[in-house]
């Protein structure tokens, strides 16, 4: 009897494999990757990256399924419907919002997120130690960065008092997490903070026209998927406004803004791939642990505070892991 039963148990296993598990397995095909972005942004090519670093090359070992919003992010729900579509063997998905919206088209096909802002909150996961159901990967936790620059700022700016702080709420769940921090930091520190939305490029000139007569002691944006995609042309108009900028990423700060401190959002793209590899061998999403970043970078771009003529203190330039000459 006790044979029976395990027999029983194995089967129903290997069933419940066959219905949820790699068709590259099945097959014996190159394993499909859905891949979901809400737009052209650096992680993408961090992520791929990698990937060939663990061996994988679309149409050599793996073969890669991709759909981009383009910034129109009311375009993921039905992108990553096709995905589900296609019964990719992992589907890697940019991003909250396109976390999101692939959790929402599938519980069973496996799901690794690149650079969550907090996924528990999002609900993508029921914890970051053991997430269950079928999503797992990488978070950028910059909800606290974004607290962080924002005490930064009145040291960089000796009495400081006035920030404008850009929102896109177009991917409402994690900036609205991030402009929750951001208030309640702004709070604490007795620093007025206006909050201006942008979702377009004419946005982001209308925006920066109306602080160059607002002239708020500093400006902050965050490490998103909009901001990184413009993160040139908003140097370029806080320059040309003479307006400091703060931002949670290196990436924002080596395109011209003044200063950032968070995540280096390619490094957890890059180490995000790993997770993919672990699923196409047999690990479940759900026994995974969700990785946080382990290191903050704080770095100031020397260069781009001459040319605004601002003096940035001794004290801070020691205490940067990385000065932009």
């Amino acid at each position: 009897m006790t044979d029976r039963r395990t027999f029983v148990r194995g089967a129903g296993l290997a069933i419940l494999g066959v219905s949820l598990g790699s068709s590259a397995q099945r097959t014996g095909t190159m394993p499909r990757i859905g891949f979901l972005t809400p737009g052209p942004n650096l992680r993408e090519p961090a992520f791929w990256q990698g990937m060939r670093d663990l061996g994988y090359v679309d149409g050599k070992t793996i073969v890669v399924d991709r759909r981009s919003a383009e910034g129109d992010f009311s375009r993921l729900p039905g992108f990553a419907a096709e995905i589900v579509k296609n019964r990719p063997d992992v589907i890697v998905a940019i991003a909250s919002a396109a976390a999101i919206a692939a959790k929402e088209a599938t519980t069973t096909i496996p799901i690794v997120m690149v650079g969550s802002a907090d996924p528990v909150a999002a609900g993508l996961v029921g914890n970051l130690a053991r997430p269950g159901g079928n999503v797992t990967g990488t978070s950028t936790q910059s909800t606290a960065a974004v607290g962080k620059m924002l005490e930064l700022i009145p040291q960089f700016l000796p009495g400081a008092t006035r920030v404008a702080a850009l929102w896109d709420p177009v991917n409402a769940i994690s900036q609205q997490l991030r402009m929750g921090e951001t208030l309640i930091a702004a709070a604490r520190l007795h620093l007025f903070v206006r909050i201006i939305e942008v979702q377009t490029r004419e946005d982001l000139d209308r925006a920066f026209a109306a602080l160059r007569s607002a002239r708020p002691d500093a400006v902050l944006i965050s490490a998103d998927t909009f901001f990184l995609a413009n993160a040139g042309r908003v140097a370029e108009l806080a320059l040309a406004n003479r307006l400091p900028v703060f931002g949670t990423g290196r990436v924002l700060t080596e395109a011209g803004i003044l200063a950032s401190y968070g995540a280096d959002a390619t490094v957890v793209a890059r180490r995000s791939a790993a997770y993919v590899q672990r699923i196409l061998k047999g690990a479940k999403p759900g026994d995974l642990a969700v990785e946080q970043p382990t290191k903050f970078e704080f770095v100031v771009n020397l260069k781009t505070a001459k040319a605004l003529g601002l003096t940035i203190p001794q004290s801070l330039l020691l205490r940067a892991d990385e000065v932009i000459q």
